[in-house]
């Protein structure tokens, strides 16, 4: 888990911490032939090629913060969209 204030009156409970997230998306995009191809955080997030995945419906913060190390990694790009949903993930 991990605090959301410094009061540390919040908590988040995480049952994957955001590096195993990450690696998770990677190895689904590899296995899927998504390297080279771009989808939406919604796509990651809801959709049918996700379907029994770890990251299906995560919290989309969490998500993010997954999506935000394998960019670091030079793993993949993110691109905005017209609503946080329609941000784009390419993958490298």
């Amino acid at each position: 888990g991990e605090w959301l204030d410094e009061q540390k009156t919040r908590c988040r409970i995480l049952w994957r911490k955001p590096e195993q997230l990450a690696s998770d998306v990677y190895e689904w995009a590899i296995a899927n032939g998504n390297i080279g191809s771009v989808c939406t955080v919604y796509e990651l997030h809801s959709g049918e090629d996700v379907n029994g995945m770890s990251f299906e419906g995560v919290d989309e913060e969490l998500l993010r913060r997954a999506l935000g190390i394998l960019e670091d990694e030079g793993k993949c790009a993110i691109f905005k969209g017209d609503t946080s949903d329609e941000d784009g993930i390419k993958f490298l």
